[in-house]
């Protein structure tokens, strides 16, 4: 034991790397359906590692915390500024009003219960699920013209009460908004969905390396023996009244296998190559006439592909829409995500900038939409850390500019200003998407791991004080920490549902991303049987991070007024 204890104070990277794995077998653990979650696993794993008192140098948690907050910044850049526009006005004023009463639920209680400013900032970070207040706070708190030994003691206290309110506030609100939320607007959540759902198609998720057996699209061959398609060009048959995207994409006459072409001409008994979705195959295909076998024929490539959009004529366009527009022919729409977070596809769903929309059809007719959408994403394993790199550079600089306000001096500090910096650069990503790519994986490991070793550390250091801060204010951060959690979200019910009349689907799921609970949204979700609410997700989503982010010096200026 004195082997390990040694060698964990004297090589703290090991310490370190304990932390990370023990704090993630730690957030595996489940309560009924309720788990920890890494970030509260890691701060939980660096205090009990931390009663050995390890010393790691500040300057390793502070590279990991930039990594987090330059990679958050990248991932909702493109929805921060799309919150700009005038379209997205109810998300922006529900999120506004939902961050700023959280921050001034978190001053109000602080100073009411006499909490020194630490714990105000635990609080804050805690209650609202945003563990970025932790840096962001205790950087402005090193700022302050205090004994160090002060500084330290505050700085420690903000882990002790952002582990104690963040338990009572994210269990609470995963539960409130999906069960009480739809009470508060006197709605029945699935039936609203259910009303919904015509102009909404649920999307499963899966695991890698696992596919599904349903097919959405499909290639079949038909032999046509229905008289009202006899000496019909391809262009006419497609321009006929229907109900659905079909299309025309190889025709077989007599033994000549022929390109669809719009002035080909259909003849009896020609066997054609039909696109459609699967549904439609079975329940319409023998309107053409019998399906046949034709390997041959049906040896078409086909080609599945990410698209970025950025062509400014399709914004804003709905899939209605695009589906008229001719480079959409014969190409389909399996999926489109935002922000890394899948959206729903219904008729009225309209395409932002930087959505990526994953495309399936003949090769060249994918090729073509790609062209006109905007840039095809095709898989890559590299980062451009020259992106990265200067990115996180700029915003350090950004950061190091302050204001004093009522001669308390406010700034961003270099941590801010990686996340201003990366919502710059994730928004330039979108519109130039030829460079500062990185990869699924590479966010991965920049935004979970980024933010996991700083908790850690953060646990770490406040390890030796974290049992006795627990038992001086714990028990009354459960109460404090429970309705501030709660006022700000029930607040941006009914200021949403009543005030601002927006679909209940989207004010659940704004309400979620006003306070970057993206647990709540998936409870809501599963409670409405429906991805609808992550339509409102998004731009509040990108919102709330840099607002709650930017409260942690605010509020250590104004407990230090």
């Amino acid at each position: 034991m004195d082997f390990l204890v040694s060698a964990l104070r004297h090589n703290p990277e090991l310490a370190i790397f304990l932390t990370l794995a023990l704090g993630f077998l730690i957030g595996r653990i489940k309560f009924g359906s309720f788990t920890l979650g890494t970030v509260v696993g890691c701060l939980l794993a660096g205090v009990l590692i931390g009663q050995l008192d390890i010393k790691v140098s500040p300057l390793v948690k502070t590279i990991f915390f930039d990594l987090f907050l330059f990679t958050t910044g990248y991932k909702v850049g493109p929805q921060f500024f799309r919150g700009l526009k005038s379209d997205a006005l109810p998300q922006v004023a529900l999120t506004v009003l939902v961050c700023v009463t959280c921050l001034l639920a978190a001053f109000g209680f602080s100073k009411l219960m006499g909490y020194d400013v630490g714990t105000a900032a635990g609080l804050l970070a805690g209650a609202f699920s945003e563990s970025t207040v932790i840096g962001t706070a205790g950087e402005a708190i090193q700022r302050l013209a205090i004994p160090e030994a002060e500084r330290a003691a505050l700085v420690n206290n903000i882990p002790v009460a952002y582990a104690v309110t963040y338990l009572v506030g994210t269990a609470t609100l995963v539960w409130y908004l999906p069960t009480i939320g739809p009470k508060l607007m006197g709605i029945n959540l699935r039936e609203e969905a259910l009303r919904l759902r015509a102009s909404a198609r649920k999307t499963d998720e899966t695991i890698e390396g696992v596919t599904s057996a349903a097919r959405s699209f499909d290639v079949r061959a038909y032999r046509v023996t229905n008289q009202n398609l006899f000496n019909k060009t391809i262009a006419e048959l497609e321009s006929l009244p229907r109900h659905a995207r079909v299309f025309i994409v190889r025709a077989r006459s007599g033994d000549r296998v022929l390109d669809a072409a719009p002035n080909l001409v259909i003849q009896k008994d020609d066997v054609i190559a039909v696109i459609g979705r699967q549904e439609i195959h079975a329940t319409r295909g023998d309107m053409i006439g019998p399906e046949v076998s034709d390997p041959v024929l049906l040896d078409i490539p086909l080609e599945t592909l990410d698209v970025v959009v950025t062509n400014r004529s399709v914004e804003g366009k709905s899939l209605t829409e695009l589906s008229h527009l001719q480079f959409a022919r014969g190409v389909f729409l399996s999926k489109f995500t935002r922000s890394g977070l899948e959206m729903p596809i219904g008729l009225e769903a309209r395409i932002d900038r930087g959505d990526v929309m994953r495309l399936i059809g003949p090769l060249p007719e994918v090729e073509r939409a790609a062209k006109e959408l905007g840039y095809p994403d095709r898989q890559t394993s590299a980062t451009d850390m020259v992106f990265v790199g200067s990115g996180i550079f700029l915003g350090g600089l950004v950061g190091l500019l302050s204001v004093v306000v009522w001669s308390v001096p406010l700034t961003l500090t270099t941590s801010g200003g990686a996340l201003v910096m990366g919502l710059v650069f994730g928004w330039l990503r979108s519109v130039y998407p030829f460079f500062g790519r990185i990869p699924e994986a590479a966010i991965w490991i920049f935004d979970t791991v980024g933010l996991c070793t700083f908790i850690g550390i953060v646990g770490l250091s406040a390890g030796p004080s974290f049992i006795s801060g627990l038992r001086a204010s714990g028990l009354s951060l459960v109460a404090v920490g429970l309705i501030s959690a709660l006022l700000p979200h029930t607040l941006g019910i009914l200021f949403g549902r009543f005030v601002l009349k927006m679909n209940p689907l989207i004010v659940l799921g704004a309400c979620a991303g006003a306070g970057t609970i993206t647990a709540a949204l998936r409870a809501v979700q599963d409670e409405a049987q429906s991805n609808v609410p992550a339509l409102g997700y998004t731009i509040p989503y990108a919102i709330g991070n840099i607002l709650l982010t930017a409260w942690g010096p605010v509020i250590v200026g104004m407990m230090t007024l």
